[in-house]
């Protein structure tokens, strides 16, 4: 395949018409699987542009979409480039508060709605504009009067023409979830997705057979980026999981041979074997050559993952004890980084350039430099044009062409990075010392009885450690001496006003659905300080080293 640059609209066109009636889109409803073809998405994307050019919007319209993943997703974000438009992708599980403000502040004229939880619909559907025009792709049983897709697509004919696209035009404006403040508007050019895409295909070469399973949010960057846009470059299949309770089932079913896990998602996983099997097993089982492969192509396969020749983690640190885990069963997983500013495109681990706890070696025409601050800065053209309505903001974070991360990193003689922080993570203790919680809790996040992991210490004289324990029954006397142990040994390795005073089990959950956790899975601080803050004082002079709420 040609590496010259092209839009996402140009590679479907070309799988349109050289395979049109082979499968592209599969989508479990009701625990039956449709599969649309190219073809059949193409005819009814058109019909969804011939339905947003009835409306003669202004050129360069936004055009929001608020679902999960699913195939009328994809249809809808072809249709809205088709149309000459701008995407403005909303997560489904938003409050209402959220979504009002994205779509207000994007300016969008119309939104398609489709895929969502009924609680999130509900706390959401009074606050869409009611001037908005409003579209509901009818199979997931929204409970709304809003114009159907099915009526669009009876209706309609498909466009004839559509929008010839240069790569200087914007394609989507994203709305970051961050872990703090109000979301701010990414704006991204055709330039910057096809050059992202061009870079994935260069480390991780795809083809036609591929299989991509979408699972996490489409809203996102890397999922868009990876999966919708590489999906329609390789001219694979591309799979939807219909819930969470059916997602192993349709994991199965897809058998990717592209995988995209956050670091959760693998833990999940790896606690789901040591529930079957105790690590003390399959030690042994690993340790005997006759079964080892066996056993490894068990683990595979019951995990969905046996079709996997590329397993990718990003948007959060990963232990090495994972990544080493996995490797023994011949998984091998590749930590890469990224961000919505430039396109999930800055650096990865690829076949034949691997290195554990590092997110790997600078994507080609990737210009990379550290402040002295040990800030990470780069530049390529995947990073975005600015924050929408934010100049101020852009000039702020995009300086001389260099996007400023926030993140810190080194890179050694290799050239291989490390993350070693956040710049606005870094809290003062009581003494006046600064500490950088992301290398302690990727140190705890390797014993197995941790889900997640928070270090908190904002005016303490020492930092505590908040946790989630992870699935499964758990004797309290081998968790505390477990994590007894783990102070001692973590402590050993850090500077003094570094060490861990306590190790606090909390009874809560952090998820999204409670505003801890972003909808990528990662960790609000702020949220963490406001809910538990509190409690922080009576938690750390208590008499237990682990403290269990």
């Amino acid at each position: 395949m040609s590496y010259e640059l092209r839009s996402p609209i140009e590679n479907f066109l070309n799988w349109e018409s050289n395979k049109g009636k082979e499968t592209f889109l599969i989508q479990p409803i009701n625990g039956k699987n449709h599969e649309f073809s190219w073809e059949r998405v193409g005819i009814e994307a058109r019909k969804i542009c011939s339905y947003i050019k009835s409306f003669n919007l202004p050129k360069n319209s936004k055009i929001a979409i608020i679902s999960k993943n699913c195939a009328h997703w994809i249809i809808t974000d072809l249709a809205i480039m088709m149309s000459g438009n701008i995407s403005v992708p909303i997560y489904a599980n938003v409050n209402g508060k959220t979504a009002k403000y994205i779509l207000e502040h994007s300016e969008s004229k119309m939104v398609f709605i489709g895929k969502l939880e009924e609680s999130d619909w509900d706390q959401m559907k009074n606050n869409i504009p009611k001037e908005i025009v409003k579209v509901d792709f009818g199979k997931y049983d929204l409970k709304c009067n809003f114009t159907k897709w099915d009526e669009i697509i009876s209706k309609y004919d498909p466009i004839d023409t559509i929008h010839n696209i240069s790569l200087d035009d914007i394609i989507t404006i994203i709305y970051t979830s961050g872990t703090t403040g109000i979301p701010k508007g990414v704006v991204l050019n055709y330039k910057a997705a096809a050059t992202a895409t061009k870079n994935l295909h260069l480390l991780f070469p795809l083809n036609e057979n591929d299989r991509f399973i979408s699972y996490l949010p489409l809203s996102h960057i890397a999922e868009r980026a990876l999966v919708e846009h590489g999906g329609i470059l390789s001219g694979g299949k591309i799979y939807f999981v219909e819930t969470l309770e059916t997602f192993a089932k349709n994991l199965k079913d897809c058998k990717p041979t592209i995988f995209f896990g956050v670091p959760r998602i693998y833990t999940k996983f790896m606690t789901k074997i040591l529930s079957i099997f105790p690590q003390s097993a399959i030690n042994f089982i690993m340790s005997t050559p006759l079964l080892n492969n066996i056993f490894s192509f068990v683990i595979r396969k019951s995990l969905g993952l046996n079709k996997s020749r590329i397993c990718i983690t990003g948007a959060a640190s990963i232990p090495i004890s994972t990544l080493e885990w996995f490797n023994r069963f011949k998984i091998k997983i590749y930590e890469a980084y990224g961000m919505s500013e430039n396109s999930a495109c800055s650096h990865g681990n690829y076949p034949g350039n691997i290195k554990f706890g590092t997110v790997g070696k600078a994507m080609p025409d990737t210009d990379i430099k550290i402040t002295e601050q040990g800030e990470i800065t780069m530049k390529n053209d995947c990073i975005m044009q600015g924050y929408f309505k934010e100049d101020k903001l852009t000039n702020e974070t995009i300086k001389n062409g260099y996007l400023h991360t926030g993140d810190k990193g080194v890179i050694d003689n290799d050239g291989y990075l490390t993350i070693t922080g956040r710049i606005k993570d870094i809290f003062k203790t009581a003494k006046g010392k600064y500490v950088a919680p992301n290398p302690i809790e990727l140190k705890l996040s390797k014993n197995s009885f941790i889900e997640q992991v928070c270090v908190v210490g904002d005016n303490l004289t020492q930092p505590i450690a908040l946790v989630i324990l992870s699935e499964g029954k758990k004797i309290v006397s081998e968790i505390k001496s477990s994590f007894e142990e783990l102070i001692v040994s973590i402590n050993d390795q850090l500077e003094q006003h570094e060490k861990i005073k306590k190790i606090v089990v909390l009874k809560d959950s952090w998820s999204i659905e409670n505003n801890i956790l972003t909808p990528t899975l990662k960790i609000k601080r702020n949220i963490v300080d406001e809910k538990y803050k509190k409690f922080y004082e009576t938690w750390f002079d208590s008499e237990n080293k682990i403290v269990f709420q």
